[in-house]
């Protein structure tokens, strides 16, 4: 049997009545099991990650955009962080009994799939994507859904699937396949937002720092302090324990100390070596954000 995980990102993360409709709408997909679901209200945006083989998590998917495009529209949406669609990214991940190339095919037909049935443009990154310039997910996204139009009309950034023209309230979905990614974050006990952003510049690949790290800087406006966003996109090349100390060596040369971590989602347990006492101090990883730990417990069911 296949194990594939597929954690779509749905623009929708303050509104309980629309979450729990969507979180409804993966339960009802037999044979898929929903291990995760977070939602952030700065961000606005809700993360799901559920398992299952390839035609049971297609259904899922569709599931979600049968909500997300009922509910959920654009043109009023705010938030810190950045998205091009009502349902932003759809990555699929092999994680027993699968490869890449299994699952960069998936999400292909998926893509087509969800182009042909709710008319919205869908470009596809990562391992799905054939051309080097939209493999990465910052660069398809950037200009979000405000400059997708504009995007669009440009040379070479024709949607992978659909009308070339912007969905009116669900914009494009982003569609892909890729290796387990860990979403994190750590807090900073300041409101300075260009102290965070000077920091994941720091870090991040593109600026010259860790390989494998996306980062920005994001402004926590209701709690006052702001936010290092990560992505770590290959644990074993970059641990997290690295990544935790170069932040927080950061955060001090500014004159600021780390507040609290964050993990989005799931975690694979071998992501967890070298952490240290001074990063569970922070807010220690519980064992049912632990991956092995949730699949474990919801084998079965």
């Amino acid at each position: 049997m296949q194990l594939i995980e597929c954690v779509p990102n749905v623009s929708e993360g303050r509104r309980t009545e629309i979450i729990e409709k969507l979180v409804r709408a993966v339960r009802q997909v037999r044979s898929v099991r929903l291990l995760d679901h977070s939602s952030d209200l700065e961000h606005n945006r809700s993360v799901f990650t559920m398992v299952g083989e390839a035609a049971p998590l297609q259904d899922a998917v569709f599931s979600l955009f049968n909500v997300a495009l009922a509910d959920i529209d654009l043109r009023t949406h705010t938030g810190a962080h950045p998205r091009l669609g009502a349902v932003d990214v759809v990555p699929f991940i092999p994680i027993e009994g699968a490869t890449i190339e299994e699952c960069a095919a998936l999400a292909r037909a998926t893509g087509s799939e969800i182009s042909q049935r709710y008319h919205v443009p869908v470009y596809l990154y990562e391992e799905a994507s054939t051309d080097p310039i939209r493999k990465n997910l910052e660069d398809v996204r950037r200009g979000q859904f405000e400059g997708l139009a504009a995007k669009m009309s440009r040379p070479g950034w024709a949607p992978d699937y659909g009308p070339r023209a912007v969905h009116a309230t669900a914009g494009a979905s982003i569609v892909g396949a890729r290796m387990p990614l860990i979403a994190y974050n750590i807090n900073l006990a300041t409101n300075q937002l260009e102290v965070a952003r000077r920091i994941a510049a720091t870090i991040r690949q593109s600026g010259g720092g860790f390989p494998h790290v996306k980062a920005m800087g994001v402004a926590l406006q209701d709690r006052g302090i702001v936010q290092v966003s990560m992505n770590l996109t290959n644990y074993e090349a970059t641990p997290i324990a690295l990544v935790f100390d170069a932040v927080c060596r950061e955060a001090r040369c500014h004159g600021v100390e780390a507040l609290e971590n964050e993990i989005i989602g799931l975690v694979p347990r071998a992501a967890l070596a070298g952490l240290t006492e001074s990063f569970a101090q922070l807010g220690p990883i519980r064992e049912d954000q632990i991956l092995e730990t949730r699949l474990r417990h919801t084998r079965g069911s």
